[in-house]
C-alpha cells in the first residue's frame, strides 16, 4: 500500500509538470523500503518511464510533441546515460545522496526564476532555437541541433546518475532557450523520458540488477494511474499554484537528503 501511493503521488507530479518523478521517487523508495539509492534507482526509472510513455502517447494525439528534438536529446544522452549508471556504481551512499541533493537545489532555482517570467509571452525574441509559426516545428539550424543535443546530454548523464527521467532539465531549458510552449515542453520532455529512460533501465539490467517484480509492478501501475489522473486534473488547476507547490516539496526533500547524508 505504503509503494501504491507513492507511485500514486509520482505520477501525479509528473502528469501535472512534465518533471519530478524520478527526483521524488528515489528518495521515496530509499525512506519508505530501507533500500540505497542504487537499489532504488532502477525501480524509480522503470515506474517514471512507464508513465511518461503514457504522458506522451496523450501529447502525441494533440500534436504537442516534438518528436525530431527528443529523439535527438536521446541520441545525444545515451551515451552519457551509460556513463551516468557505471559511475553511480563507483559513488558512495553519502556522495549520490549530496549531489541529489544539489540537483533538486538547482532545478528548484530554476523553477523559481521561471515564475517571474511571463508565461504568455511564447514568442521569445531571444531563444537559441525558435519553432516556426506555420508548421509548429523547429527551424532545424546547426545552433538549434547543438542546443537540443546539448540538453540532451545533460539530461541523459542526470538520468544515469541518479536515475531520474531528465524532465527537471529538459523543461526548463525548453523553455529559457527557445519559444517552445509549456505544453509542449511538457510533452517533448516526457518522450524523451520515455527513451532515455528505457535506455537506463536496459543498461542496469545488463549491468545484473535485478528488480523485485512484484513491488515493480504495483509502483508502475500505481504510476499509471497517478499520471492519467493529472492530465485530466491538469485543465482545471491554476499552473502557478503547481509550480509553487512543486518548488517546496523539491526544497523539502532536498533538505532532507543532505540531513540523511551527514549524520
Amino acid at each position: 500500500m505504503i509503494v501504491a501511493c507513492i507511485g500514486l503521488i509520482i505520477g501525479l507530479v509528473m502528469g501535472l509538470t512534465g518533471a519530478g518523478g524520478g527526483i521524488l521517487a528515489v528518495p521515496a523508495l530509499v525512506y519508505s523500503q530501507g533500500w540505497s539509492m542504487q537499489q532504488a534507482m532502477p525501480v524509480a526509472l522503470l515506474a517514471v518511464t512507464s508513465g511518461a510513455m503514457i504522458g506522451s502517447l496523450e501529447g502525441f494525439s494533440k500534436g504537442l510533441v516534438r518528436y525530431r528534438a527528443a529523439i535527438v536529446m536521446a541520441l545525444a544522452g545515451a551515451v552519457p546515460t551509460w556513463l551516468g549508471v557505471q559511475l553511480a556504481h563507483r559513488l558512495s551512499q553519502t556522495w549520490l545522496m549530496g549531489m541529489f541533493a544539489l540537483v533538486l537545489l538547482l532545478a528548484a532555482a530554476r523553477l523559481a526564476v521561471q515564475l517571474k517570467q511571463d508565461e504568455t509571452c511564447e514568442d521569445n525574441k531571444t531563444a537559441l532555437a525558435r519553432i516556426n509559426q506555420q508548421t509548429g516545428r523547429f527551424d532545424w539550424t546547426p545552433r538549434t541541433g547543438a542546443l537540443i543535443a546539448s540538453i540532451g546530454s545533460v539530461a541523459g548523464l542526470m538520468t544515469g546518475l541518479l536515475g531520474v527521467g531528465g524532465g527537471f532539465i529538459i523543461v526548463p531549458m525548453l523553455r529559457q532557450f527557445t519559444n517552445l510552449s509549456m505544453h509542449g515542453a511538457v510533452a517533448t520532455s516526457l518522450f524523451f523520458i520515455t527513451l532515455v529512460g528505457s535506455m537506463g533501465v536496459g543498461s542496469a539490467l545488463l549491468h545484473g540488477v535485478r528488480l523485485p517484480l512484484v513491488l515493480s509492478a504495483v509502483f508502475v501501475a500505481a504510476t499509471i494511474a497517478g499520471m492519467l489522473a493529472a492530465r485530466r486534473l491538469i485543465s482545471h488547476l491554476p499552473p502557478r499554484i503547481v509550480q509553487q507547490a512543486f518548488i517546496a516539496l523539491l526544497c523539502c526533500v532536498a533538505f532532507s537528503l543532505l540531513w540523511r547524508a551527514t549524520h
